[in-house]
């Protein structure tokens, strides 16, 4: 039977603002509970799932392909806390891990991990947690917390078994395999041990903000349970941790644009947490805990002197005012510092120069401070990264390396003697040589004159002297970076002759902090017509053509998708958008929905100001859909997430469908799932063949007919 395109009723809604109005037709979807809404979502679902039926062959294609190149059955590495390696593994035909651990075996070097053998279970072994068992019975399943004692006798551990990001935390004891009677209900992500008696965590208020930090006794009823700060701002956060020497208990208070901190020792769990330095509009800061000559100092990473952050240390007594610490890594125009990892000796620094992470390690002489270095690396195009180590006393740190075309890899660097053991590779099933592949950077100008840098993947033996199928990505808010990675389901793009490109547009954090500030608030347009330089560049170059072309983004992303979409529907052939933030000025409207207060920092305040509600009304995607030809659109949400409302795709489609003189327009919601999708490893696989499916499809890659599998186009 021939499903027709669901045509949504109207059922107009007039909003007004600053005395300008918006007479909105779909609005009525945002009703969760009504069976209308349901109704159009369930229809949207069956109309998609006819118009992509040809591409079920394709779908189970490359998701076989996926399948094929993974190991299944694997485990982590091993990490030390305290008296135990700890460890994740999988095995195959199961959607979720294991958490194991093993004892430090005597006489063998505490700092070097065993090898776990992929059959059998090693002498010793226990699991902590089977997270098949924990989901069993449920559509969606996802862990929040996973915390042991420093004796290695509790784990805490959270579930969220709807996707809406509110966890059932319980606590084991290791010693026994028995659940304690302590259950904590309706908290956020996280936990945070005191000793082996007190729990810290958060819980959310009706707008899913983290604003409160509560401290729960071990056998006492969680009624009973001390509520330790609370947020009045709703535009703060609220975060609770411990330093790694454990030392300190830290509460972070924060803003898009401004932090605050207060510490605890940590033998004083039921004492009063103190201000290390009052808020100051603007100043963002962060501590860790150094020893230095036998005392106590905070190293404090801090945007006070500079928008790019610099380091700065002092004693743990008080804090001074930031702008005057003893500076340890000044603040500079061409780089970002993004954080400091203490250790007892030596510092690892994190930043960002040229659009590339970088680490730089400082080995703490005998007496003060010495000097960072540069940790160096072959490619043009990486990510690497500290994973560090739980143990304050650790001689060697973890480090995580990947680039577009190197499998990750993990390497215990020892830092007394600047070696690195290689831990463990990525291994991909089947083979893998990477010198079939090639990556590259090209540099594209935006119409003010920026240089937008632009990364480009695919088959060293693809034809580029004509126009080639290509997936463009971008992401371009919340001073998020997206950084060469390395992807077994890509593999399946290219070896169609597709070109992987990131636009590392403004709005992101490639190129420090001025790169995400121009591409924010009202500036945010920049994000836009950066995506469309590139678009117009890579076709230019002939890499691409307009029918050959689609462009991909997810969450505020997904929003730059709907953006393009009006102002360039001409240079795609396709766009997906994944979860897509696509009804922002409703959204930043409503002070009673989740996030909204918390993002006024980051889009603007149109409740409140007349001028960024007529800024962002110019480009909201949903409220600019016009009577134009539109490229075949696929919007993919969740039913429960609590980040992105269904009711914006599920609007925007409508509206598209509604008005637009051409294009197809396919909405696909999970039914059961939150903002990151359907759960177990299984099903996530299989969502992202349909979605590579579909790019395929949509950029002439592949040509697909009902019933027969996809073919290659060379």
């Amino acid at each position: 039977m021939t499903v027709t395109p669901p045509i949504a009723p109207r059922h107009p809604v007039v909003r007004e603002f600053h005395g300008r109005t918006f007479t909105d037709n779909y609005e009525w979807m945002r009703d969760k509970e009504s069976p209308e809404t349901i109704a159009y979502l369930e229809a949207e679902n069956e109309y998609t799932k006819q118009q992509t039926a040809d591409l079920e062959d394709l779908t189970e294609e490359v998701y076989q392909e996926m399948k094929g190149r993974i190991k299944e059955t694997d485990m982590s590495v091993p990490q030390r806390a305290g008296d135990w390696w700890y460890y994740g593994r999988t095995i195959e035909g199961q959607s979720y891990g294991l958490s194991c651990r093993i004892p430090v075996a005597e006489g063998q070097d505490p700092w070097t991990p065993p090898v776990i053998p992929e059959e059998g279970r090693p002498e010793g072994e226990q699991v902590l947690l089977d997270l098949n068992e924990l989901a069993e019975g449920h559509e969606f399943f996802s862990v929040g917390a996973s915390s042991v004692t420093t004796s290695g006798r509790y784990l805490a551990y959270s579930v969220d078994t709807t996707g809406d990001e509110r966890f059932t935390l319980r606590i084991k004891d290791l010693e026994t395999g028995e659940l304690l009677p302590d259950v904590l209900e309706n908290i956020y992500y996280g936990a945070t041990w005191a000793g082996e008696e007190y729990l810290f965590y958060q819980r959310v208020d009706d707008a899913w903000r983290p604003d409160t930090v509560w401290r729960h006794r071990i056998g006492t009823d969680p009624a009973e349970d001390v509520c330790v700060f609370r947020e009045e701002d709703e535009q703060f956060f609220t975060g609770v941790g411990a330093t790694r020497c454990e030392q300190w208990l830290i509460i972070e208070a924060a803003s898009k644009i401004t932090s605050e901190t207060r510490v605890l020792r940590m033998d004083d769990p039921e004492g009063e947490f103190q201000v290390l330095w009052p808020r100051e509009k603007g100043i963002e800061y962060a501590v860790d805990h150094a020893v230095i000559d036998g005392e106590s100092r905070w190293i404090v990473t801090h945007n006070a002197s500079g928008p790019n952050f610099e380091v700065g240390e002092c004693g743990v007594d008080k804090l001074p005012h930031l702008r005057d610490l003893n500076v340890l890594i000044p603040h500079r125009d061409d780089w970002r510092i993004e954080g400091v990892d203490t250790f007892r000796d030596f510092l690892v620094a994190a930043y960002r120069r040229g659009a590339i992470g970088r680490l730089a390690l400082m080995v703490l002489p005998e007496h003060g401070y010495g000097h960072f270095t540069e940790l160096e690396f072959d490619e043009e195009l990486y990510t690497a990264g500290s994973l560090g180590n739980p143990e304050w006393d650790a001689p060697v740190i973890r480090i995580s390396y990947g680039s577009f075309t190197t499998p990750a890899r993990l390497f215990d660097y020892r830092v007394a003697t600047g070696e690195f053991t290689l831990l463990k590779e990525q291994e991909i099933r089947g083979g893998y040589d990477p010198a079939e592949y090639t990556a590259y950077r090209l540099w594209v100008t935006a119409d003010d004159g920026a240089e937008i840098p632009v990364s480009l993947v695919h088959r060293a033996d693809l034809d580029l002297t004509k126009p080639q199928p290509t997936l463009l990505y971008a992401y371009g808010s919340y001073e998020s970076s997206i950084d060469p990675g390395f992807s077994i389901a890509r593999l399946s793009l290219m070896d169609r002759g597709m070109i992987f490109a990131v636009a590392h547009v403004r709005g992101g954090g490639e190129m420090g902090r001025a790169w995400y500030d121009t591409g924010k608030q009202l500036s945010k347009k920049n994000t836009f017509t950066d995506f469309i330089a590139v678009a117009d560049d890579l076709i230019s170059r002939g890499f691409t053509a307009p029918d050959r072309l689609v462009a991909e983004g997810g969450s505020a992303g997904g929003m730059l998708m709907g953006a393009i979409a009006n102002l360039a529907p001409d240079r795609f052939a396709g766009i997906q958008a994944v979860v897509p933030f696509v009804d922002p000025l409703t959204s930043m409207l409503k002070p009673e929905l989740p996030l909204t207060v918390t993002e006024w920092d980051e889009w603007g305040n149109p409740y409140d100001d007349a001028e960024v509600y007529d800024y962002m009304a110019s480009y909201a995607p949903y409220e600019n859909v016009t009577a134009q030809d539109y490229p075949d659109i696929l919007a993919i949400t969740s039913l429960n997430d609590t980040r992105v409302l269904y009711v914006e795709p599920a609007k925007w489609i409508a509206a598209l469908r509604a008005t637009a003189t051409g294009g197809e327009f396919l909405l696909k919601t999970e039914m059961s799932a939150g903002h990151g999708g359907v759960s177990g490893r299984y099903a996530r696989w299989r969502q992202t063949a349909y979605e590579y499916a579909w790019t395929l499809r949509a950029s002439g890659a592949v040509v697909t007919s009902a019933g027969q599998p996809g073919q290659v186009v060379r």
